[in-house]
């Protein structure tokens, strides 16, 4: 009785899938809390270099604490913004597909995880990866299903791919480093 009275005053209609139905709705809130989280941690993490550098051109010097211009914030936003909408797809693929099997009540756990776990991490100071939160709690509802509930393999891979991530980058700013050698006269 009281949960059909609820419903009509909310004037909506009952939902026939019960907690999966009403999760899929409250997923769009944990689902910009998300966003809330990666934009306080993944734009800090890609701008906080890029505002030394700039601080650097101004200044001539460097600083314990260094202002970052808003419009370098909004740099920031922009370039994870175009880097969600040229590849986002495939990442959301493999994380919300291959990994395990997501429902919306799974889903939900692993959007107000993964935020409030970067959140936290943003709050102390230190710089770690959405995605690698998102991968965690993705795992981590697949595993309260069982080991057999989650692919192992698709894991591998991610792990594999993170761990290659570093020295590809690490090579590809030495190549930059050393043609910019070349063409910019020393000071």
């Amino acid at each position: 009785m009281g949960r059909r009275l609820l419903i009509r005053l909310m004037g909506a209609k009952p939902l026939k899938d019960g907690a999966e139905g009403v999760f899929r709705y409250i997923q769009v809130g944990t689902s910009c809390y998300v966003a809330l989280a990666q934009g306080a941690n993944d734009v800090a993490n890609a701008v906080g270099p890029l505002a030394v550098i700039y601080f650097l051109a101004q200044t001539g010097g460097i600083a314990e604490k260094v202002p970052v211009p808003i419009f370098l914030l909004l740099f920031g936003g922009v370039g994870i913004a175009a880097g969600i909408a040229m590849a986002g797809h495939r990442v959301m693929d493999t994380i919300g597909r291959r990994i395990t099997t997501l429902t919306n009540t799974r889903g939900f756990s692993v959007d107000f995880a993964a935020a409030t776990t970067v959140l936290a991490a943003s709050k102390l100071g230190l710089p770690v990866s959405t995605t690698h939160a998102a991968v965690g709690g993705v795992m981590g509802v697949g595993l309260a299903r069982g080991l057999e509930a989650v692919d192992f393999g698709v894991i591998l891979r991610i792990v594999l791919y993170w761990i290659l991530t570093v020295p590809a980058a690490a090579f590809t700013s030495m190549m930059i480093y050393k043609m910019l050698i070349l063409f910019v006269p020393a000071a």
